[in-house]
């Protein structure tokens, strides 16, 4: 099979002079790259990783905000005969230490990054570093100076499509994170997407979601590779909605949490009520959802994905009132994120979709999804035990997730195996189907549904900012209490008994990556949340109130 690095090579030589990667710069200005530039310069690190004769396969790490130099040190590691370690941009020095220590690499890329004095600690004395540019001040080898006084390689050196790629390392709700093993093969099961979704050479992507994920890794790096189209960058959180602007992209992905406030955006400045009576008027409606699609960049999007976590059934509904099919997907890590997908025209609200061509799935009869993709990793690095665990020899991998199979062969995830809890009274909770209730009421931003020994499960939450604010103006509080306990009160009666919340407790911390309360893929440490509030929980439960305010 041709892998993302022939195909590079292919554009690289049939359309050299078309533009690929599109990098803004501080400051308001921008960097091009064609085809032939961007592997220019790729081919001369390359050469230079060679000069360095580390041993073949030798691990080199990547440790950057996503942007255009992300793309082409991944090249020149595959070019040079290295694998690639990718690290989220937000992670502990322990971590860091950890996952650099664990991988063994000699190298690291370091690039754009917030707050790399703190991180910096985390990379070994031993490690030598290259400095992508956009990057912090940093001691090592620039960029720029390797590119500027070294001659490119003159081969194309390709890659065995079952050779060792990359090592992604899980960001792990729990315990330490475990190396997932990807050959080139299993990161071009991509091509599913690229066949699915009939993208090509003339589609638009924006790269803003870690490309330590790898959904993003799939999804946009590995199917722009493949296919040949453009990719644009985002500067930063401020200047989101301008880069995406700019880019008009035709294909788009993003997490939960990213629709949900594109949602309660919209709704910040036209009230739902009003919305949707406009919406009603067949006259104007099509231009009532011009108008808000292109205010969010996303006029020119034909397909638009979710995925790395539940997305509220309600939410996918609105969207499809302003003209936009959002299509749920399912994915790990361990699978390179080609697993199940929503098909246009083929959905069912509250499932995440079909098999992609190629992948099987069952449920044991524990209730666990197995998969079975040709997106499997190769298994977890240096831990065969564990990779016996979850990767059968036959192929099945067993996901962690629980769920079930409608009659037309569609996947539904009812919640996580380790997730679920047992109250006092011996009935068990799967929190995550009563978590996207409660993320419906504009009200709540975060949740953690917990309770494990007591006689009714209670939720943990997070109030948006201009909630908190509402809360904190005269007799705010009281209403906003209302209001949540109004939402309780509705998310109940949809409940069994022994599933309905005795309590919701507002709490002021927020839960951020950086403080550990969520994984670099913004999903919840559940343990880490519930261990920080353990000490409260008693009096929390001593005010009969439905609304605490911790």
């Amino acid at each position: 099979m041709k892998t993302q690095l022939n195909r590079a090579y292919e554009h690289e030589a049939q359309f050299g002079d078309e533009r690929w990667l599109t990098q803004p710069l501080p400051g308001g200005g921008i960097r091009y790259f064609t085809w032939k530039e961007g592997m220019a310069e790729a081919r001369r690190v390359a050469a230079y990783l060679r000069s360095l004769e580390l041993p073949a396969g030798s691990r080199i790490a990547i440790m950057a905000k996503n942007n255009a130099w992300w793309f082409l040190a991944d090249l020149a590691i595959w070019m040079a005969g290295h694998v690639s370690v990718p690290l989220y941009p937000i992670l502990t020095p322990e971590t860091i230490r950890q996952i650099l220590e664990h991988s063994e690499a000699a190298l690291v890329f370091v690039g754009k990054l917030d707050g790399f004095a703190a991180m910096e600690p985390g990379i070994p004395a031993g490690v030598k570093r290259v400095v992508l540019p956009l990057a912090p001040p940093c001691p090592g080898e620039r960029w720029e100076d390797i590119v500027a006084r070294t001659a490119p390689l003159s081969d194309s050196p390709l890659r065995n499509a079952d050779e060792l790629a990359t090592i992604i390392y899980t960001s792990g709700t729990t315990g330490v994170p475990k190396g997932v093993m990807h050959s080139f093969a299993s990161l071009c099961s991509a091509q599913g997407y690229i066949d699915e979704l009939a993208m090509v050479r003339t589609d638009r992507m924006l790269s803003y979601l870690p490309l330590a994920h790898s959904l993003e890794r799939t999804l946009v790096e590995t199917t722009s590779l493949l296919v040949g189209f453009p990719v644009f960058f985002a500067e930063s959180l401020d200047t989101f909605v301008e880069d995406l602007k700019r880019a008009q992209p035709t294909l788009f992905v993003s997490v939960p949490r990213l629709w949900q406030k594109f949602q309660a955006g919209v709704l910040r400045k036209m009230p739902a009520e009003k919305l949707a009576r406009l919406l009603r008027i067949p006259i104007i409606r099509g231009l009532v959802r011009k108008k808000i699609l292109k205010g969010l960049g996303l006029a020119e999007v034909r397909f638009a994905g979710s995925g790395s976590a539940p997305i509220p059934g309600e939410v996918i509904a609105w969207f499809r009132l302003l003209g936009l099919e959002l299509l749920e997907g399912y994915g790990m890590t361990e699978n390179s994120s080609y697993s199940h997908m929503n098909k246009p025209g083929h959905v069912r609200v509250g499932y995440v979709g079909s098999p992609q061509t190629g992948v099987e799935h069952k449920i044991d009869d524990s209730g666990e999804i197995l998969v079975r993709s040709p997106g499997n990793m190769m298994g977890y690095y240096k831990e065969p035990g564990l990779t016996r665990e979850v990767l059968e020899s036959n192929g099945w991998l067993h996901t962690g997730d629980m769920g079930e199979i409608d009659a037309e062969g569609r996947l539904k995830i009812t919640g996580r195996v380790k997730e679920l809890f047992k109250t006092s009274k011996g009935k068990y909770v799967a929190p995550t189907p009563i978590e996207n209730k409660l993320l419906l009421g504009p009200e709540i931003e975060m949740v953690c549904v917990t309770g494990a020994n007591r006689a009714q499960p209670f939720a943990i939450v997070v109030v948006p900012e201009d909630v908190r604010q509402r809360a904190d103006a005269g007799d705010g509080r009281a209403e906003v209490s209302t209001q949540l306990a109004a939402l309780m009160k509705s998310v109940n009666s949809s409940l069994d008994h022994h599933e309905r919340l005795d309590k919701i407790v507002v709490v002021h911390d927020p839960w951020t990556i950086e403080n550990g309360m969520l994984t670099p893929s913004l999903k919840l440490k559940r343990a880490v949340i519930e261990s920080r509030y353990a000490k409260d929980i008693d009096g929390w439960f001593a005010n009969k109130e439905p609304v605490v305010w911790a």
